[in-house]
């Protein structure tokens, strides 16, 4: 069988999914949740709640009021202590929710059975509606808000549904055992997403790395017409969206545009499950498959963790930081973020906590650029980062823009290649935030 992928671009780092067969853990209920109030892409949700108030778990702590926000919820029962600022998993001062835990008392309304609930009887409008409602957002890592994904903009229709189920970031294996475990929810999830978006086809891309979830979601596909797997060779970043896109069906995304200009819309097979749950089971996002995991960490494992979680707590409960830990990072180590304190909280974009020994997290030495130009051939985007380097050095944004800085993905891929180790997606993230605000205050104005 010949396997897809996409053409431009890529790179093959070291996969070391220690964690792959390790069936997802229930994480236990911490003594304190710190909830973060925002937690998408997007404007930070505004509490309902204050100080002192009782909560339950799945109540609504947080609206999001804003287009682009999402609603929070709470992922215990118990009391409000207060209203503050926490240093989040970036080390900036956001506002959260902080509740002392007592007992685990659910809203009634939902559903915690655990048999299949495949019809779902909502109109799109309706569909849409709930997953707002439940806080759904994107659980690739983006947390894009998944409603404002599905609201077709006028002018544009939808073709295809595609369920990311690659996860090429090394290490990661969340997604991985959410589909050998919840396959049938995934596939429903599915179902109700195509019903939302209008469209009759969908197909999941899984890379051949995880051989058992593309024969299991295979083998449950007879109940599900329309719905197809699509085995994908193994290339980093295929997860990401216009490279999935580029794989599954041989479109390709404009520069600057989003995936409903070919007719695509993307979501995390993540995602499609907390869909399921959301609109067949009234469960709002509170809890997500974290991937706890490291060469020298003693279990690598998967565990289902409530929101606001500290994630020193999950560490202690999965086998506690080794002596030899130099970093701890949230997400994959090629597009995760080095954690300024393990007191920051589990949140709904937190795929994994990965701990790097101390040799590991040491950068190598930088040297001179020797123009090799690997970066040209691993940027999946078809930037040149090396020049893009010296622009953002330089401060010379206008040129910075006219290469397409806002198009880069902030992947890595340049970055792992470069044989002058030089810090080259650090470049790249400051000179696309510098470009941004200035594109902002150009459009404003």
């Amino acid at each position: 069988m010949m396997l897809k992928t996409f053409l431009k671009g890529g790179v093959h780092p070291e996969e070391n999914k220690l964690s792959a067969g390790s069936p997802v853990q229930m994480a236990p209920v911490p003594a304190e949740v710190l909830i973060p109030l925002s937690q998408s892409l997007g404007a930070p949700a505004k509490a309902t709640v204050a100080k002192g108030d009782l909560v339950k778990t799945g109540q609504l702590i947080a609206r999001g009021e804003a287009f682009i926000s999402a609603n929070v919820h709470s992922s215990v029962s118990g009391k409000v202590v207060k209203i503050d600022d926490i240093d989040d998993q970036s080390g900036y001062r956001r506002p959260a929710v902080i509740i002392a835990v007592e007992g685990d008392e659910w809203i009634p309304s939902i559903n915690r059975s655990t048999e299949l609930k495949r019809d779902c009887h909502l109109s799109p409008a309706e569909i849409i509606e709930k997953i707002h409602e439940m806080g759904i957002v994107g659980l690739g890592g983006a947390t894009f808000p998944t409603k404002v994904k599905m609201m077709v903009p006028q002018g544009k229709k939808a073709e295809i549904l595609i369920l990311n189920g690659v996860e090429c970031e090394p290490y990661l294996t969340s997604d991985h055992r959410l589909m050998l475990e919840k396959g049938e929810e995934i596939l429903v999830g599915a179902t109700i997403l195509m019903k939302a978006l209008g469209v009759k086809r969908a197909a999941i891309g899984i890379e051949n790395n995880k051989p058992d979830a593309i024969a299991h979601i295979s083998g449950l596909l007879k109940s599900y017409p329309g719905i197809e797997v699509v085995a994908l060779k193994v290339k980093y970043p295929q997860g990401a969206e216009k490279q999935l896109i580029k794989a599954v069906t041989g479109r390709e995304v404009p520069s600057m545009k989003l995936p409903i200009e070919v007719g695509c819309v993307v979501n995390n097979v993540g995602t499609a499950f907390a869909v399921y749950e959301a609109v067949q089971k009234d469960k709002p996002l509170f809890e997500r498959v974290v991937t706890v995991t490291g060469k020298n960490f003693s279990k690598p494992a998967n565990f289902m963790v409530r929101i606001g979680t500290p994630i020193n707590e999950l560490i202690d409960y999965a086998g506690g930081v080794p002596d030899s830990t130099g970093k701890v990072v949230s997400g994959g180590p090629m597009m995760g973020k080095a954690l300024n304190s393990l007191k920051a909280p589990v949140m709904k974009g937190t795929s994994g906590i990965l701990l790097f020994d101390e040799t590991e997290a040491r950068r190598t030495e930088v040297h001179n650029c020797i123009r090799c130009a690997r970066c040209v051939t691993a940027c999946p985007m078809g930037l040149e980062p090396y020049l893009l380097e010296k622009q953002v050095n330089n401060q010379v944004w206008d040129d910075a823009e006219t290469n397409r800085i806002m198009d880069c993905m902030e992947c890595g891929s340049c970055h792992f290649i470069c044989p002058s180790s030089r810090p080259l997606l650090d470049y790249l993230r400051l000179g696309k935030n510098k470009v941004g605000q200035i594109i902002r205050t150009r459009v404003n104005n």
